[in-house]
């Protein structure tokens, strides 16, 4: 996955959010905390969500078939959408249903033991500090001089976007969920705790969508970043047999396989053979210029004006 980084990422945040889970359940079972049990969902969500994207990264790597001739890359972008929902669905829904149902049946009660929930409360911190950490180290190269928006916006590697957001949202709603729980653990009234689980819920709510946005649009195919549009464009015009570049389209069939589209005026009196080696060559150029345009197809036309 961009390969080794995205992978080394995905497996630093398994780990984390593994262990985080186990954590929240045993405050979960000791303090009755509502948001201590909307984060415990949460991490199980985002444990699996880690599964997921590494069954995604290993089927994208088959071959391709006569029924799947442009390979399976797309399998990343799909189970990175699969997330999106699982974070929703397990995450944001139910942390909003906890939060909304211990607030609407809830007593003015304290919690049981709030001080268990502190304590894995600042230990799942750390943990999922040093996930966000890992996961930012492996996206450096990737993002470039953008900012991080952008970068989410507009990679085509769904799987670091993805920890990213969900490692910021697990921080964050840590976070919430400490407020929460120190709150009703200060004010002896229960129902601050279920404010902090359905400000989790909303927070996760929020998440999913930017990835199902995201990731919709990498399923349904996207072009080539401006820059590799330009290096593409480039190396076409500056090909000694080609005159014009009529117009090209290019779209990522997956994170690193890229399809072109080219038409492209060469000269009317060149032989077939002559064409084919020229186009063969004008391929070549482009892999050793942009390797990840897996798949090229060069079509000869006559350029007109206003075309």
């Amino acid at each position: 996955m961009s390969a080794h980084g995205g992978r080394k990422a995905i497996i630093a945040a398994f780990f984390a959010n593994f262990g985080i889970m186990v954590a929240k359940i045993i405050g979960f079972v000791f303090t009755g905390a509502a948001s201590m049990l909307a984060e415990a969902v949460h991490s199980l969500a985002d444990t699996s969500n880690q599964g997921l994207l590494l069954m995604g990264g290993k089927l994208a790597e088959k071959k391709a078939t006569s029924d799947h001739p442009f390979g399976f890359g797309r399998e990343r972008y799909f189970w990175s959408f699969i997330v999106a929902m699982i974070i929703f669905t397990l995450g944001s829904l139910f942390a909003i249903y906890e939060g909304w149902k211990k607030l609407a049946h809830t007593s003015d009660h304290g919690l049981e033991s709030p001080e268990w929930a502190i304590l894995i409360l600042v230990v799942a911190i750390v943990l999922e500090a040093f996930s966000l950490r890992t996961a930012v180290i492996e996206s450096r190269p990737l993002k470039g001089d953008r900012t991080w928006w952008e970068f989410i916006k507009k990679s085509k590697v769904p799987e670091l976007p993805v920890v990213l957001l969900e490692d910021v949202g697990a921080l964050v709603g840590l976070v919430l969920a400490l407020i929460g729980i120190g709150l009703a653990m200060l004010t002896g009234d229960a129902r601050y705790d279920a404010m902090g689980s359905l400000a989790i819920g909303i927070l996760l709510g929020v998440i999913a969508i930017v990835l199902a946005i995201e990731t919709r649009s990498l399923l349904l195919g996207e072009c080539a970043s401006e820059d590799t549009v330009n290096e593409l464009c480039q190396t076409i015009k500056e090909h000694p047999q080609v005159n014009h570049l009529i117009h090209m389209r290019t779209q990522h069939i997956g994170p690193e396989e890229l399809l072109v589209a080219a038409k492209v005026e060469m000269d009317g009196q060149m032989t077939t053979d002559a064409a084919a080696k020229a186009i063969n060559d004008l391929e070549n150029k482009i892999r050793e210029k942009v390797p990840i345009a897996k798949m090229i197809y060069i079509e000869l036309d006559v350029y007109k004006e206003n075309e």
